[in-house]
C-alpha cells in the first residue's frame, strides 16, 4: 500500500507538471491526490500507521474514553485534523493577503509606485524587483512578497514571456531573502520557535549566501533578457476617473502598514501569522467601508472589499490545499522521516545532508522535512548544521515552480507552466543554491 500511495503521489505530480499538455486544472488533480492518499491510508491503518507512532498519552486517554478503534481515531483526530489546521492557518494567511493586494491594487495605490519606475530597460528592472523582492521579503515573509510584486509587475509588463521571467525571479528573491531572517520563511521561524537558531546570528551567517544565491541567477537573467519593454498594460478601468491621490495613498500606506504589522504581531501575541492578516484586512475593510461614501456608486461597487474576496482566486487556494494535504499524508505514515534519516544515513556529513534536504524540499513541502530534522538532531543552539538547514530549507524550494509557498503562489497567479519555470528558470535557481552553499561554507571557513 505505501508503493501505490507513493504512485499515485508521483502520478499527481506529473499531472500538475504536464497541466497544459492534459488541459486539467493542477487544483483538480492536487486536490485528487490529497485525497486519495488520506483514503488508502487511513483504510489501511494496520499496515500503514508507523510502529510506536501514538504517543502514551493518547493511548491513555483512548483507555480512559473507551475508544474501540485507537488506530483510526489517532489518524483522523491527531494526525489529520492537526494538519489541517496547519493547512488552514497557511490558506487563511494566503486568503487575507490576496485580499488586501486586490484592495489596495482596486485604489491604484500600486500606481504610485509603478509610476515611479520609469525606465524600460529590461536589465535595469530586473535588478529593481529582484533587490526589492529581496529585502522586502526578509521583512514580510516571501508568501506576501511574491503576491506583492506579482501584482505590480501585473501594471508594469504587458507581455507575458517577459513577466514570467521576472515573475520566476521574484520566486528566487523571495525564497532567498526570507532565508536569512527568522521571519522571512516559515522553516526559518520554525527553527527560530525550537530554539535552534538566534535571531542575530542567523542574519550575520546566512546573508552573504542568500544574497549570493539572488544574485548568481539575476546576472544570468541579466544577459538572458535584452534591451526594452514594450508599452505598460493599458488600463481597462473606467473608475479610477473617481479615484483621487488621497484615496491611492491612504490604502498604499494602510497596505503596507498592515502586511508589515502581521510578524509585529506574531512576535508580540505569538498567535499564527493568519491572525494578524485578519486583523490587517478586518482594518482595511472598515476604512474601505468609511471611504467608500466619498466615491461614487460604480467606484464603490468595484473597489470594496467584496469585489476584491471576488477577485481571489481560488483555484490557487484549492491548489495549496491538495498539495499540502497529500505531503502531509507522506508525514502522517513516516516516510518523510524515514528519508530524512536515509539522509542521514547514506550521506558523508550534515553538510550534505542540509543540502540534500533542500534539493528535495523542492519536490516535497520542506516545512515536515525541518520538522522531522529538528526531532533527528540534538547540536546546540546556533551550530553549523542548523544554519546551514535554514538556508538550504528556504532556498531550495525555488528549483520547481511547486517546491516553495511562493512558487506555488505565483503559479496560481500567473498560472506558470511547471515545464516552462523546468527550462527557463530551474537551472538559474540551482546555481544559485549551489552557489549560495559554498559561500556559506568559505565563509566559515574564513571566520571560525
Amino acid at each position: 500500500m505505501t508503493y501505490l500511495i507513493l504512485a499515485i503521489f508521483f502520478l499527481g505530480y506529473l499531472a500538475i507538471a504536464l497541466e497544459h499538455t492534459m488541459k486539467i486544472n493542477k487544483a483538480a488533480s492536487a486536490l485528487l491526490i490529497g485525497v486519495v492518499c488520506w483514503a488508502i491510508y487511513v483504510v489501511n491503518l494496520d499496515q500503514l500507521l508507523p510502529s510506536g507512532a501514538i504517543p502514551s498519552w493518547f493511548l491513555a486517554e483512548a483507555a480512559s474514553e473507551r475508544i474501540e478503534n485507537i488506530h483510526q481515531t489517532f489518524a483522523i483526530e491527531s494526525q489529520h485534523l492537526h494538519l489541517t489546521g496547519e493547512i488552514a492557518n497557511i490558506l487563511f494567511f494566503l486568503m487575507g493577503a490576496m485580499t488586501i493586494v486586490e484592495l489596495v491594487d482596486a485604489h491604484e495605490g500600486f500606481a504610485i509606485i509603478t509610476n515611479r519606475i520609469q525606465g524600460r530597460k529590461k536589465s535595469s528592472l530586473l535588478w529593481v524587483v529582484g533587490l526589492l523582492t529581496f529585502f522586502m521579503s526578509s521583512v514580510l515573509d516571501n508568501l506576501t512578497t511574491t503576491i506583492v510584486m506579482v501584482s505590480l509587475l501585473r501594471k508594469l509588463i504587458q507581455d507575458r514571456e517577459d513577466r514570467l521571467r521576472y515573475v520566476g525571479l521574484v520566486v528566487i528573491a523571495a525564497n532567498a531573502g526570507g532565508a536569512w531572517t527568522v521571519i522571512g520563511d516559515v522553516t526559518t521561524t520554525m527553527l527560530w520557535i525550537k530554539h535552534k537558531i538566534g535571531t542575530v546570528e542567523v542574519m550575520s551567517e546566512l546573508f552573504l549566501g542568500s544574497l549570493v544565491c539572488l544574485l548568481v541567477p539575476l546576472i544570468g537573467l541579466t544577459f538572458l533578457m535584452r534591451g526594452h519593454l514594450g508599452e505598460r498594460p493599458s488600463e481597462d478601468k473606467a473608475i479610477e476617473i473617481d479615484i483621487r491621490p488621497w484615496h491611492q495613498w491612504l490604502f498604499l500606506i494602510l497596505g503596507l502598514i498592515g502586511l508589515i504589522s502581521v510578524p509585529v504581531f506574531k512576535a508580540t501575541t505569538h498567535l499564527p501569522p493568519y491572525m494578524g492578516m485578519m486583523l490587517s484586512l478586518a482594518v482595511l475593510w472598515i476604512v474601505s467601508e468609511l471611504v467608500s461614501h466619498t466615491m461614487d456608486e460604480t467606484t464603490r461597487s468595484s473597489t470594496g472589499v467584496l469585489a476584491a474576496l471576488r477577485r481571489v482566486d481560488m483555484s490557487s487556494i484549492l491548489f495549496f490545499l491538495g498539495i499540502l494535504l497529500a505531503v502531509g499524508s507522506l508525514g502522517a505514515m513516516g516516510i518523510l522521516e524515514d528519508a530524512a534519516r536515509w539522509l542521514d544515513e547514506t550521506l558523508p556529513n550534515r553538510e550534505v545532508v542540509a543540502v540534500a534536504i533542500g534539493l528535495v524540499s523542492a519536490v516535497v513541502d520542506n516545512v515536515p522535512l525541518v520538522a522531522a530534522g529538528i526531532e533527528m538532531y540534538s547540536m546546540p543552539i546556533n551550530d553549523d548544521f542548523w544554519m546551514l538547514l535554514a538556508y538550504c530549507a528556504g532556498t531550495g524550494g525555488s528549483c520547481l515552480i511547486i517546491g516553495s509557498a511562493a512558487g506555488v503562489a505565483a503559479m496560481g497567479l500567473e498560472h506558470i507552466d511547471f515545464v516552462w519555470y523546468l527550462k527557463k528558470v530551474a537551472p538559474l535557481a540551482v546555481a544559485g543554491y549551489i552557489a549560495g552553499v559554498f559561500v556559506i561554507l568559505l565563509q566559515r571557513l574564513i571566520l571560525h
